[in-house]
């Protein structure tokens, strides 16, 4: 039998080390890309979601989701919104001391609004899924005061925005002595997401309730409505200002305004233009004098529905904030993951800030401050 030929050996070539030199010029290429697409980013808590649906809990065992949140005692208090099998939504409440971990959840709900009408319609399907209750709760304590204000969406005989509070000493008793609910929003017209600012502007109170069209807010010498009095407030889905980038259709304010150095920083519900089935989370930062007149808003969506939990559930490709809070330095955000579930995004405050002021500049500006180090260098 003749003998196989064997088949050349491949030269393998060998790989040249690359010189300290060289990867540190490599690692400067990297951070400069970096530092040319730098956008305000949001990290997902890779332990969400962080409150699902209890089984045995029969008033929250469908949904568990769109929190509102407080900063008390330097601990995030959380009242989420939850759906059990009678199809009620109610408010729960949770806790955490890291802001991440929930440490206390009660197996009760803690708020429930009284309706003697409950009803279905296509718009509570589209809402959320109950047949009456209350939903998304937006948590404010003005200037410190000893009461905390409560403005949430009942569902009633009709869809409208509802008002409560409770003194803060109860709330962290655990006592749910909340005040009679009244209603802020005009019969017959739906409306939604509306927060009260956490400080006075002008020395009186301010409630944001529409941001399209126009930044709308009404300010109030006091928050003791009468059930007669109703906010008047419009609402265009269409983006009308030249702020507006990656919107397709503006939804509304998400979480209470929270205070920063360069103004109001503002979370709000929008659909995507490249992605209109999706809700996502964008950001702004409104005047701190003047809040009807925006700085800069975020070129980019700051959450997208990209987890698996995001995507399945009542209602897939859903992110929806009502809550957050600044806590030891880190910006946290709460949302609703598909209706479902109650997760966190979070990043450094002072990164996420820089990092959105910093696309309200003008490129002409960027030009001049590059020209300068180019002449401090050559000095």
């Amino acid at each position: 039998m003749p003998r196989k030929k064997s088949s050349p050996k491949r030269k393998v070539k060998k790989r040249k080390k690359t010189s300290p030199k060289a990867k540190k010029s490599q690692k400067r290429k990297k951070e400069r890309k970096k530092e040319k697409t730098k956008k305000p980013f949001l990290i997902k808590f890779e332990k969400s979601p962080i409150i699902s649906p209890k089984p045995e809990n029969g008033w929250e065992n469908w949904q568990t989701f769109n929190p509102g949140v407080i900063l008390l005692e330097n601990k995030v208090h959380f009242i989420y919104r939850a759906i059990g099998e009678d199809g009620i939504s109610r408010f729960g409440y949770a806790l955490s001391e890291d802001g991440f971990k929930i440490k206390e959840r009660l197996n009760y709900p803690v708020y429930e609004h009284i309706s003697p009408f409950p009803f279905f319609n296509n718009f509570n399907f589209a809402s959320g899924g109950s047949i009456g209750g209350c939903e998304d709760p937006r948590l404010t304590r003005v200037n410190n005061e000893e009461k905390i204000y409560m403005i949430y969406t009942a569902f009633d005989s009709q869809l409208r925005l509802a008002l409560t509070s409770i003194k803060v000493k109860d709330f962290l008793n655990k006592n749910w002595r909340w005040q009679s609910p009244v209603f802020i929003s005009p019969p017959n017209e739906i409306h939604k997401n509306w927060v009260l600012f956490p400080e006075k502007i002008k020395g009186k109170y301010a409630i944001l309730h529409s941001l399209n069209p126009s930044i709308q807010i009404s300010y109030f010498e006091n928050l003791e409505f009468d059930g007669k009095t109703f906010i008047k407030s419009y609402w265009d889905p269409l983006p009308a200002k030249e702020y507006w980038h990656w919107e397709s259709k503006i939804k509304g304010v998400g979480p209470v305004p929270l205070k920063t150095k360069f103004g109001w920083l503002i979370f709000y519900h929008a659909h995507d233009k490249l992605e209109p089935e999706k809700y996502k989370v964008g950001a702004m930062l409104l005047d701190l004098n003047e809040p009807t007149k925006v700085i800069v808003c975020a070129k980019e969506p700051v959450i997208e529905p990209s987890e698996d939990f995001e995507n399945n559930g009542f209602k897939p490709g859903v992110v929806y904030a009502c809550g957050a809070v600044i806590k030891d330095e880190k910006l946290l955000v709460y949302y609703g993951g598909a209706d479902n579930y109650v997760s966190c995004a979070w990043a450094n405050l002072n990164d996420f800030l820089e990092a959105l002021i910093s696309e309200s500049k003008p490129k002409l500006k960027l030009k001049k401050e590059k020209l300068k180090k180019k002449v401090l260098k050559q000095k």
